[in-house]
């Protein structure tokens, strides 16, 4: 399908590697819902077919010439958005576990203006997988911090679905964004520099197949890093070098002093 960008669009953003066996079913899933989207799959330097598969089940393309993983290929689908002109995206991902149904319940929350990030939340909907129990444990400890530092209960801020206005994804277009694994570190920095968000239930499922980018020591490495990115975002409040919102008039002391 062709892309003219347009005020008031909204684009669907999947990043994927390696995905050519799931991207396909992903697409038809979404196709099905029948919503006005338009489709851009980020192909992350992937050595399979998947770029072919996306491009033959209709979606744009858009095929980095190197592998920046997970956080860089959603990086760039926000700076295709931004040029562009979108209004509105949907950050889904490529292996299945995201249910292309509940995308029109997460896009309400944004285009209604009530929220700038729509979270979507397996525990206020349906989880229908089992995670390791090193990763559940993770979940749980950046459950409790995410709540505590914004002040509102964040019940899923690993969450990879999500629905966003222009504005937070001309923030994430412009300013760092991890490369591998943004989950609670994002949410914390969307707090401190004005966004607001809400969680929406989603039902989240088992990937079709293949290996999750959680697999094996990779939970650990996860844990681990989080933690890094959580202490680092609270150091750039603390330091007054923490990124704003365009046009928010809360001061960066007045931030550092909700750390």
């Amino acid at each position: 399908m062709s892309i003219e960008p347009a005020a008031g669009k909204t684009l669907l953003i999947i990043p994927a590697h390696n995905e050519a066996a799931n991207i396909g079913r992903v697409l038809s899933d979404v196709e099905a819902t029948r919503l006005a989207l338009d489709v851009l799959v980020v192909d992350d330097c992937s050595s399979d077919e998947t770029a072919v598969v996306a491009s033959q089940a209709g979606a744009h393309v858009l095929r980095l010439p190197c592998n920046l993983g997970y956080g860089g290929a959603v990086q760039a689908g926000f700076r295709y958005a931004v040029r562009l002109g979108y209004s509105f995206g949907v950050l889904m991902d490529a292996d299945g576990q995201h249910d292309a149904g509940c995308i029109a319940a997460l896009l309400r929350s944004v285009q209604d203006g009530k929220t700038d990030l729509a979270l979507g939340s397996r525990f206020l909907g349906h989880m229908e997988y089992q995670t390791s129990a090193i990763k559940r444990l993770g979940m749980a400890v950046f459950r409790q911090i995410a709540s505590r530092v914004t002040g509102q209960r964040i019940t899923d801020p690993t969450s990879g679905f999500q629905a966003l206005n222009h504005d937070v994804m001309a923030f994430f277009a412009a300013d760092n964004y991890p490369i591998d694994f943004p989950d609670a570190d994002t949410i914390l920095l969307l707090h401190f520099a004005g966004f607001r968000l809400a969680e929406v239930p989603v039902t989240m499922r088992e990937r079709l197949s293949g290996e999750s980018m959680h697999s094996s020591w990779k939970p650990i490495y996860y844990v681990f890093k989080m933690f890094l990115s959580i202490f680092i975002v609270l150091l750039r409040v603390g330091t007054h070098s923490n990124a704003m919102r365009p046009g928010n008039k809360t001061t960066q002391g007045e931030s550092a002093s909700h750390a």
